[in-house]
């Protein structure tokens, strides 16, 4: 590999000192005749020099580096949100370390570990782990974060939430209205806050609305793997919607923890040649945006992915430039996207 061009290089050329290359290459105040300082800028393009930032943060600590931890870059919902927090990071002079924990806790706690040693100025995350005692040590040390999607109970930061088991209960609503008794519910693992109360507005819905619940009706995974060459969600709702029709009592209708879900239940279903929404309609969560490119389109709730993000990145470097020092904690409330997955 080529040699990185090093102050100690330009020095040697330049016929002078590093700590002089340095003072001029960092625009520093300390006084260097005209003639040295022009002629070390010309030797360092000479070499193609590109400056060690890291190494410069870690000096100055003062870096212009935030990070951001999601689940799985696989699910274009955050795919989306983290759109969002580049968009507003890029517009305030900021860049971005993003970590894929793969939906594993441990992995999740690598990556905490690692951008603070990194000294990144801030972070944005979407926590996965029941265990958030290095979160809250982090932010004890000084570290400014927000958190997202995930409720973090008993966290002294700033948090943006959605409310799922509202979601959950109007979409058992939408159906009901529909004419809907037998609603099937297909989830991954119940291991984190939102699938949590997703389900439990599932459960709501059914209770408000006089329904009984059919165990039979619920399929919830056991376990939950991110491959790299597929998706998880998508194959889950195929593994679910196999087990679900399996049943002696099949559903009207199939409500899923999230859209990618969905479509997943939506394929095995055309496999087993049961036409959606005439035989069993089919309602998604987070209205993606393959949501209205699939056939049927699918009717789904509005979770604001991108808007979330902006939000959490404006809320992030906002505290950073000390023009907010407030934690704030918003809820973020759903809506019913109606298109053509449900009779």
């Amino acid at each position: 590999m080529k040699k990185h061009t090093t102050i100690y290089d330009i020095a040697k050329k330049a016929n002078t000192s590093t700590a002089t290359v340095s003072r001029v290459l960092s625009n520093s105040n300390y006084p260097v005749s005209h003639e040295l300082r022009q002629k070390i800028v010309k030797v360092a393009k000479e070499l193609n020099y590109v400056p060690n930032m890291l190494g410069r943060q870690l000096k100055t600590n003062n870096s212009m580096t935030i990070g951001v931890i999601i689940p799985s870059i696989t699910n274009p919902f955050y795919s989306s949100l983290v759109l969002g927090i580049e968009d507003i990071a890029q517009s305030r002079g900021y860049h971005l370390l993003l970590c894929n924990s793969h939906r594993s806790p441990e992995l999740e706690k690598k990556y905490l570990k690692t951008l603070f040693e990194k000294q990144v100025k801030g972070l944005i995350v979407s926590s996965i782990s029941q265990n958030h005692k290095l979160l809250k040590e982090l932010v004890e040390k000084g570290l400014s974060m927000v958190a997202f999607d995930q409720t973090i109970d008993g966290f002294n930061s700033s948090q943006i939430h959605f409310d799922f088991r509202r979601a959950g209960l109007m979409a058992i609503e939408y159906l009901w209205k529909k004419g809907h008794k037998k609603i099937a519910f297909i989830s991954s693992p119940l291991s984190r806050p939102s699938r949590k109360d997703t389900y439990k507005g599932y459960l709501d819905g059914h209770k408000q609305f006089n329904i009984s619940v059919n165990k039979d009706l619920v399929q919830i995974a056991s376990r939950e793997e991110e491959v790299s060459e597929r998706n998880y969600e998508f194959h889950n709702g195929i593994e679910m919607t196999r087990k679900l029709l399996k049943k002696d009592e099949l559903p009207t209708a199939i409500f899923c923890c999230n859209d990618m879900t969905a479509f997943g239940v939506m394929n095995e279903l055309a496999a087993q040649e049961i036409k959606v929404p005439e035989q069993i309609s089919v309602m998604g969560f987070d209205n993606i945006e393959f949501a209205e490119m699939v056939t049927p389109p699918l009717t789904t709730i509005q979770q604001p992915d991108y808007e979330m993000g902006r939000m959490a990145c404006n809320l992030l470097l906002d505290q950073l430039n000390g023009e907010s020092t407030e934690h704030v904690d918003i809820m973020l409330q759903p809506r019913i996207i109606e298109r053509k997955s449900v009779q």
